[in-house]
């Protein structure tokens, strides 16, 4: 079920990537961006405002830890954007695959398996064939990285206190940090206004509620049963899920090479999560790993 869970929240991630460019066409990204956590922190506190008294001062530290490595990953990886190509980007925020659980290993000692390295490795090859890597400037590439390693300790660090903290109230506490910080900087920029029209709206409750709120809980409620390794590994799936939809809903064509890129990632993922190659032979007589 929390392999399930993920792969859904993947999906949403995926088909949000249409929803946004759309909106950030006619809104600012970091009003939307602060919008949008806005929502999120409102949706999350309808069930966890009163949780959060229970995470002591500890637990708002961690949620605050977890707030600012996820408000750098989405920050920088947009800045890193409009400096570099679009496959360099989807390429190296991808590295979290690798850079997870030697994050893991390097912080806290946390070993992984043989099988999960080889899906790493197939994983990492799957994204180069999908992405069509293409080397962009170096600054926009450094903040990239820069945004992936944050993206990794963010994986990292849930796996670290999941257990310790009650979920939606820490869920809860990450969110609201997200917000205080696109807030300060949207105000800064003077970008803040009141969003309008559907396609901004649409992108804005979508996001907010599926890709951020529920998207966030289900990570920190499915770190209780999964490795951050692992999580990794699915969170690649979010670039075949954007491959598929933009063709689906934007016109995009992948080509042989991108889909076999999606193949790769695919198998990597099953490699590395026997249940998840059980599951796939159930639901698909004669399926091989």
């Amino acid at each position: 079920m929390a392999l399930l869970a993920l792969v859904l929240v993947t999906a949403v991630w995926g088909v949000t990537f249409v929803q946004v460019k759309d909106a950030v066409e006619v809104y600012p990204l970091f009003a939307f961006l602060a919008v949008r956590y806005a929502i999120a922190t409102g949706v999350l506190a309808l069930a966890g405002a009163t949780r959060v008294r229970t995470l002591g001062r500890p637990g708002l530290l961690a949620g605050a830890v977890l707030g600012v490595l996820l408000g750098l990953g989405v920050g920088l990886q947009t800045a890193g954007l409009e400096r570099t190509t679009v496959s360099s980007t989807g390429f190296i925020t991808g590295l979290y695959v690798v850079l997870t659980p030697l994050f893991g290993l390097l912080l806290f000692r946390t070993r992984v398996g043989r099988e999960v390295w080889l899906g790493v490795v197939l994983s990492l090859v799957g994204l180069a064939m999908l992405s069509g890597v293409r080397v962009g400037s170096t600054t926009g590439d450094a903040l990239v990285l820069a945004s992936t390693s944050a993206q990794a300790l963010q994986i990292v660090m849930v796996e670290r206190y999941a257990t310790l903290y009650d979920a939606i109230a820490l869920t809860l506490v990450e969110i609201a940090t997200c917000f205080v910080g696109f807030l300060a900087i949207a105000l800064a920029l003077g970008d803040l206004s009141v969003p309008h029209g559907w396609t901004v709206w649409g992108a804005l409750v979508v996001t907010a509620v599926f890709a951020s709120a529920l998207a966030y809980l289900i990570q920190i409620w499915a770190q209780r049963r999964l490795s951050a390794a692992r999580i990794a590994l699915v969170f690649a799936l979010e670039t075949v899920f954007a491959g598929l939809f933009g063709y689906a809903l934007n016109g995009d064509r992948l080509g042989w090479l991108g889909w076999g890129g999606c193949s790769l990632i695919l198998a990597g993922i099953l490699l590395a999560e026997p249940a998840a190659a059980r599951t796939l032979r159930r639901l698909v007589p004669g399926a091989q790993t």
